[in-house]
């Protein structure tokens, strides 16, 4: 279940990072606030993942899901570039936390 609870902290991450671009330097209001919600939820997630995950597991996990969900997110949505090499170190990352989920007591 804390797996679960992770995975969704690291959607929190992603969601908070697209509200931040959305915001506009926060001058819109509704994304400011969706950005901070998102933030404190991801937050409080992961602090109850890492009750049974080990810490630097359940970070690292986290902030990978957050890095390569926000190169997804900038790709699709903000029609940032998806050269070979950018997705090729997205793809490593992942790797990563697929190691890291394996290895994991």
């Amino acid at each position: 279940m804390n797996w679960l609870i992770l995975t969704l902290a690291g959607g929190f991450e992603v969601a908070w990072a697209i509200a931040l671009k959305y915001s506009n330097g926060f001058r819109n209001p509704v994304a400011a606030v969706l950005c901070v919600v998102s933030m404190i939820l991801s937050v409080w997630l992961l602090s109850i993942a890492m009750r049974t995950i080990p810490m630097g597991t359940a970070y690292a996990i986290w902030t990978g899901i957050g890095a390569v969900g926000s190169v997804a997110a900038g790709i699709v949505l903000f029609g940032e570039p998806a050269a070979a090499l950018r997705l090729l170190s997205a793809a490593l990352i992942v790797v990563g936390i697929f190691g890291l989920k394996l290895t994991a007591s």
